[in-house]
């Protein structure tokens, strides 16, 4: 059991609801940073305290790091429809300034800050590794690198002790985003564009959850950054197979050419843009069928002992 008072802002995402429920069963005074209190509802079930505000609120982020020993940064904006570059600079890049400067000025013992693999883009020479440059590919990954950077900063000045890791794409019980995949699998409407065998590292929840767990707890974390993930790749087609065969469907057998579909992509994000209109296909969507993503947790192994 704890006494620590640690803060976590995301509570009510998927990641950080995790990280909020397995604090509170380890001991530790959880304090969340939250937007909507009425999403909450659950964590103050849990004995969370809630501090109202978000990221672009100064004011709201001095009150939350107030006489908290540790803050676990999970928040983030993500893609979506109508959000905007500057609305994802301003929480993912700005807004990480602003809780680091609240941080440093309160004397925080500990910040543990959530990037994502998404920094590295489309990896040319898998696997990743933390060492592997920047390469983002859309507005969401260029604000994220850029937050990371600040975070970054940070630690080489030694303004804050902290530790930066990089998760994979994250499954498990209440997941939204992979949820779609496996509908369309389970609906047999999922159709392969380009061969299957682009490498894609997943990572469980629990098992993330231990690894943020172990970056805010042990020594060898201060000052590093991790790659978080499963332990190994699989192709595309090994996990398409892998969840048919959970939800109890044919593995897809179609295979269709992908470049056509990249260059649809592209024409409709040239037409609709400059209208203002979001459009139907994404090239970044497509790029879930045509680059790789395949990363080294060997650091982690090693120094933490993360064993997905």
């Amino acid at each position: 059991m704890h006494d620590q008072k640690v803060l976590i802002t995301g509570a009510t995402g998927f990641t950080g609801g995790h990280l909020c429920r397995a604090l509170v069963a380890r001991g530790y005074a959880v304090r969340a940073l939250v937007r909507d209190e009425q999403r909450a509802a659950d964590l103050r079930a849990l004995g969370v305290e809630l501090i109202p505000g978000d990221l672009r609120d100064r004011a709201a982020l001095q009150r939350a790091v107030q006489g908290v020993e540790a803050v676990y940064h999970i928040a983030a904006l993500f893609r979506q429809e109508n959000v905007t570059r500057q609305e994802m600079w301003a929480i993912n890049a700005d807004g990480t300034r602003n809780l680091l400067d609240a941080a440093a000025a309160a004397g925080v013992g500990r910040f543990v800050h959530c990037s994502t693999i998404g920094v590295h883009g489309a990896i040319k020479q898998p696997p990743a590794t933390e060492e592997s440059p920047y390469g983002p590919g859309d507005d969401y990954q260029e604000s994220k690198t850029a937050g990371e950077k600040v975070a970054l900063q940070y630690m080489a000045e030694a303004r804050l002790p902290i530790t930066i890791f990089r998760p994979g794409g994250i499954y498990g019980p209440g997941d939204l985003r992979f949820l779609k995949l496996f509908r369309t699998i389970q609906q047999r409407k999922f159709i392969m564009f380009g061969s299957g065998k682009v490498l894609y590292q997943l990572v469980y929840i629990d098992d993330l959850i231990n690894g943020i767990l172990l970056c805010g707890s042990k020594a060898e974390a201060l000052g590093q950054v991790y790659i978080l993930t499963g332990a190994a790749p699989v192709t595309l087609n090994e996990l398409v197979q892998q969840i048919a065969q959970v939800v109890g469907v044919p593995s897809p057998r179609w295979h269709l050419p992908v470049m056509p579909l990249y260059l649809a992509g592209f024409a409709c994000e040239l037409l609709c843009k400059p209208l203002g209109i979001a459009p139907p296909l994404y090239r970044r969507r497509v790029d879930f069928f045509r680059k790789d993503r395949a990363f080294s947790i060997q650091k982690a192994q090693t120094q933490l002992g993360f064993a997905p």
